[in-house]
């Protein structure tokens, strides 16, 4: 793997598709969007273009301070589900900082987990497999890194 290099840049000098993306990432952190796509339509940026960039640009506090890791999972709609994935990744050693969940609709449930992964006990790979073995994840993915 090419190792990767990193550059601070002013958000003045930036594409419009790059400071979008961060609006977006920022609405779903914050639960102001439930989906990427309702972030993106309210931002006025396709999907496509978000994914190109949204492992690849990071608001500079968030890199130095802290390793971020945000997740979403579509989840069946089960009695304790989400304390089930909430003891795993606490056993990861991972500490939550923001929960999102819809309302269940039609038996599922969409969460997004802010993580802090400074005391991460294992790799982020070994996590998501773990979470990915769970009967009731029906699909997990990285919205955001900051590690």
């Amino acid at each position: 793997m090419k190792d990767e290099v990193f550059y601070l840049v002013r958000e003045d000098v930036l594409p419009e598709a790059m400071r979008k993306t961060l609006e977006v990432k920022k609405l779903l952190e914050r639960g102001k969007a439930l989906s990427v796509q309702e972030a993106v339509q309210r931002v006025d940026m396709s999907r496509s273009a978000f994914y190109k960039y949204r492992d690849a640009i990071f608001p500079f506090h968030t890199v130095v301070k802290e390793k971020i890791i945000t997740l979403f999972f579509h989840l069946e709609d089960r009695a304790g589900t989400l304390s089930k994935l909430l003891g795993i990744v606490a056993d990861a050693g991972c500490n939550v900082l923001t929960i999102h969940q819809t309302i269940p609709l039609q038996g599922r449930a969409n969460v997004t987990l802010s993580l802090n992964t400074n005391g991460m006990k294992e790799d982020i790979n070994s996590l998501l497999m773990k979470l990915r073995k769970l009967e009731f994840v029906e699909k997990v993915e990285i919205l955001s890194s900051g590690a």
